[in-house]
């Protein structure tokens, strides 16, 4: 990309570095701090392409001022765990809400495959959930107990193995962005698929409102999180396919980085849906209020913290940065 591309480009987000530390005491510490990020990436890319232009001599001017600011007064008491989680995560989320929304919609058109290709053959449903299974849960249905496979296990070993399982898979999910999008496509719609024919088992033996509110009690948490790692795949995939003015490898460490912020913070998550499953979940008689609050809570909680909570963080920094 020729040089005068790469400013054109670039300038406006450089005048709102110039307008937050003018803006300095008032300036917002977390949006300096994100903004500081994508600056760091330009000024390698300009070390790399214009080494000795005037561009980078500005770049590195510009990193030393917002540098200093940031972390000379930077409160020592900030957990850098907790600034993950309750800054730089959501913010690289709502950077990839438009990822996020295809992966989504990837997994419901999949979850309604899957209930329309298992009502219209009996032996899909087999096909997808395996023998074993389904003979299980029918055996479970007959017994009064449709959802006893929840009791099968301790607590503890449910809870480590359900736990290991969905990270493997959410881990899966990211890696196989590298696919150009493809690996974590097929991943979501094969999960999918499994949800919409489990959900369709169940309805058609009248089993359905039992299901719902049993299975959804980590559910929710789960296929939410399953979901927004499927948008990490998605964001390295698009960094390969669609580089824009970046050079390819550029693109696709930008969009790794990303995408591996996003998945490393679903493992909370992933935890917390695990202790609910291993916990929990194995309670299939509990009062239908209480399965409802915690699969109520569990529901806004994931639109919260995945979807209103980082437009919100991004908001306040496109606020702070007109001041």
């Amino acid at each position: 990309m020729q040089e005068i591309a790469f400013l054109k480009q670039n300038a406006p987000r450089w005048q709102r570095f110039e307008n937050l530390l003018d803006a300095i005491p008032r300036a917002d510490p977390d949006a300096l701090a994100a903004l500081f990020i994508e600056l760091t990436d330009d000024l390698s890319y300009a070390r790399t392409f214009y080494p000795e232009s005037e561009t980078t001599r500005y770049l590195n001017e510009l990193t030393a001022r917002v540098h200093q600011q940031i972390y000379r007064n930077k409160k020592e008491s900030r957990s850098r765990l907790r600034h993950f989680w309750v800054e730089e995560f959501p913010r690289q989320l709502q950077r990839a809400h438009k990822e996020l929304f295809y992966a989504a919609l990837v997994f419901a058109l999949a979850v309604f495959i899957g209930v329309v290709s298992a009502a219209n053959d009996e032996g899909f449903v087999r096909l997808i959930l395996g023998d074993r299974y389904v003979n299980m849960t029918l055996s479970n249905m007959a017994s009064g107990d449709p959802l006893a496979i929840y009791k099968s296990m301790s607590q503890v070993d449910m809870f480590l193995g359900i736990t290991f399982n969905n990270v493997r898979v959410a881990l899966l999910a990211f890696v196989a962005g590298v696919l150009f999008s493809c690996g974590t496509g097929f991943i979501l719609f094969y999960n999918g698929v499994m949800l919409g024919v489990f959900h369709y088992l169940f309805y058609k033996n009248g089993l359905l409102a039992a299901a719902l509110l049993t299975v959804w009690i980590h559910g929710t948490l789960e296929i939410a999180a399953i979901v927004v790692a499927g948008c990490a795949g998605l964001v390295i995939g698009n960094s390969i396919l669609f580089p824009g003015t970046y050079s390819r490898g550029h693109s696709f460490r930008r969009g790794a980085r990303q995408g591996l912020k996003i998945a490393i913070g679903l493992v909370p998550i992933f935890v917390v849906a695990g202790l609910l499953e291993g916990f929990v979940t194995r309670y299939t008689e509990m009062p239908v209020w209480l399965s409802l609050a915690i699969i109520g809570a569990s529901l806004v909680f994931a639109v919260w913290y995945f979807i209103l909570y980082p437009l919100r963080l991004h908001a306040r920094e496109k606020g702070h940065a007109k001041r």
